[in-house]
């Protein structure tokens, strides 16, 4: 399998570019009158995601200019403030709500643009509290747009979304509940290849799906694609 960690940043660059073309191919399939329509995300309407992420493209960012001139500057100064945040912009009309996700990726593409070999390597921390280097932030931007261009609602679907994402994604999630102890007897199987992500070190409930189809359901996005030989898919433990 391929890590998209692993990948030269020319070619994580092209995957996250890849990524926010497909998300804003998405939002752009939305009408100003719908921006108030349920996303596959609770309690979140179109205004709601699009403001967040655009805000977040803003908040890497801020790790970027740290990264580049070894000032501190994280994401959000507080989770209150990220919500905050996030409120305001849901009440912005869409046309202003589409000006700031056009601004914001511009401004992210040309801060990694500009990143030199000794800033991609500098230390960062994340909202989360983790300590990465500003490489980081291509993840995080690319499983920012892919999943939420399917969170949209529209055309997307986690088949869209190329294999190398998919393969990184997945074992991400399952080590997140490893580390929280989460997902005992949980192990995911790869119907296509075979292999398998345990989420403990005992294996007595199985997911079989494609990969797409382990990637929905284990980000949370439903259980379409996925089936267990013991019955009943169960809800997957929360990843975020």
């Amino acid at each position: 399998m391929v890590n998209f960690h692993n990948l030269p940043i020319s070619e994580r660059l092209t995957l996250t570019r890849r990524g926010t073309a497909f998300y804003s191919g998405q939002l752009a399939l939305i009408g100003n009158h719908e921006f108030g329509d349920p996303t596959l995300l609770e309690d979140w309407d179109v205004a709601h995601l699009a403001a967040h992420v655009a805000y977040n493209a803003n908040a890497l960012c801020n790790l970027m200019h740290w990264a580049s001139t070894g000032e501190e500057t994280p994401m959000y100064s507080s989770p209150e403030a990220r919500n905050r945040e996030i409120e305001f912009g849901s009440t912005l009309i869409p046309d202003a709500i589409r000006n700031l996700h056009d601004h914001t990726l511009v401004r992210l593409d040309v801060a990694w643009r500009d990143a030199d070999d000794a800033a991609w390597s500098s230390e960062v921390r994340t909202a989360q509290g983790r300590t990465v280097q500003a490489s980081e932030t291509l993840w995080m931007r690319t499983r920012e747009v892919w999943l939420h261009a399917i969170d949209l609602n529209k055309t997307g679907n986690f088949s869209d979304v190329p294999r190398v994402i998919l393969e990184t994604l997945v074992p991400e999630i399952v080590q997140k509940w490893r580390s929280n102890g989460d997902g005992a007897g949980l192990v995911l199987i790869d119907s296509d290849s075979g292999n398998s992500y345990e989420a403990s070190e005992t294996a007595s409930i199985e997911i079989h799906g494609t990969l797409a189809g382990l990637a929905r359901w284990a980000s949370g996005r439903g259980d379409a694609g996925v089936e267990s030989p013991q019955g009943k898919v169960p809800s997957p433990p929360r990843w975020l």
